[in-house]
């Protein structure tokens, strides 16, 4: 989705053009941001796909353990899991990449792994806010919708969840490819398909960013009125919990999307080009990385908060730590929970 990442490798004229950039910007090479992005993405890449396996990994094992007990919010908590998965799948690859600035997996993997990372991403936003209306729904028109609101309605929203990802996710396989130029192999796009770079950075900022806030935005200032007022111990930690939501989405994003769009308009001369391009390069490749980091943050967000799948995890947990220790810890998740055993519905429809 950008130059220095997963994504970008694959929307740039040549990997190696991101690093020592375009003729008109070589005054500006004092900074090392070859080096730079090699020790900084390669470290974050590596915690995000450890961090990002284990979390969304549990998240999937638990929920398919329960399979026969599931909802609606466990199946989309599941295809968020496997969006995160499937996102944090292609960045050994690029990791590799990185590291020896040669392209070595073929021209299929380079078209397969571009749009892999695309789909995982979208797919991730999309169930959250698929989430998001559900939550809103359930609480401002639960009579209205529960006889809709079945297992067989979230199969059919999740196939369009999914299909919907993968066709806007569709340029990065069909236009992307393995050129080489100076002895080395790079994935990106080619040359004269300059269209789809302005279609990935839009496409990025409106359904990856400014959609998903104003949904969140929109539901989420409807529900918290009714959840203050509901008489139950759990209201306010469910306040804090979508007020989380909101702030951990919109600071992970929106630092790389704007920078990302500040980065476009430098490298268009729609401002005067400076040496300010390298800062802005270097930005974007933090905030890319920060950006990243979400996917490992949304089993947290999701799922570990909720007093149900905290007591599946825990059940799961006595069968692969020591009894002891297991029990232990069990007997003082049950003793923490007893206090809000009585607000679970609440909980399960935050949640």
């Amino acid at each position: 989705m950008t130059e220095i990442n997963a994504t970008d490798f694959l929307t740039t004229s040549d990997y190696s053009s991101y690093y020592y950039g375009n003729d008109s910007f070589s005054p500006c090479e004092k900074f090392e941001t070859q080096a730079f992005s090699r020790g900084f993405l390669v470290t974050l890449y590596i915690l995000v796909f450890i961090l990002g396996s284990i979390g969304n990994g549990l998240v999937v094992v638990v929920l398919v353990k329960h399979r026969n007990q599931t909802n609606l919010t466990d199946m989309c908590l599941l295809n968020l899991a496997l969006s995160d998965l499937l996102f944090i799948f292609t960045l050994p690859f690029y990791t590799h990449y990185i590291l020896i600035n040669q392209w070595n997996f073929g021209d299929f993997m380079c078209r397969f792994l571009s749009c892999s990372h695309h789909s995982g991403f979208y797919s991730s936003v999309f169930f959250m806010v698929v989430m998001t209306l559900d939550r809103y729904v359930v609480i401002m028109h639960a009579h209205k919708v529960a006889r809709y609101r079945t297992l067989k309605a979230g199969v059919v929203m999740i196939v369009l969840v999914w299909m919907l990802s993968i066709c806007v996710s569709l340029p990065s396989f069909i236009f992307a490819k393995v050129t080489s130029q100076c002895d080395e192999l790079g994935c990106h796009y080619s040359h004269e398909n300059k269209n789809w770079l302005h279609y990935d950075l839009f496409s990025t900022n409106i359904l990856g960013l400014v959609i998903p806030l104003v949904v969140m935005v929109v539901c989420y200032s409807r529900i918290i009125p009714i959840l203050v007022n509901m008489r139950t111990a759990k209201r306010h930690r469910a306040v804090k919990l979508i007020v989380s939501i909101m702030i951990v989405f919109f600071l992970s994003w929106a630092p790389y999307n704007i920078s990302r769009f500040l980065k476009f308009l430098c490298s268009n001369d729609y401002v005067e080009n400076s040496c300010n391009f390298e800062n802005i390069k270097v930005t974007t490749i933090v905030t890319e990385a920060i950006a990243y980091i979400h996917c490992c943050l949304n089993p947290i967000i999701y799922a570990f908060v909720g007093q149900k799948f905290m007591r599946r995890v825990m059940q799961l947990l006595k069968k692969w730590i020591p009894d002891s220790y297991a029990n232990s810890s069990y007997r003082s998740f049950r003793k923490s929970s007893i206090a809000s055993k009585n607000s679970d519905v609440t909980a399960n429809v935050i949640m």
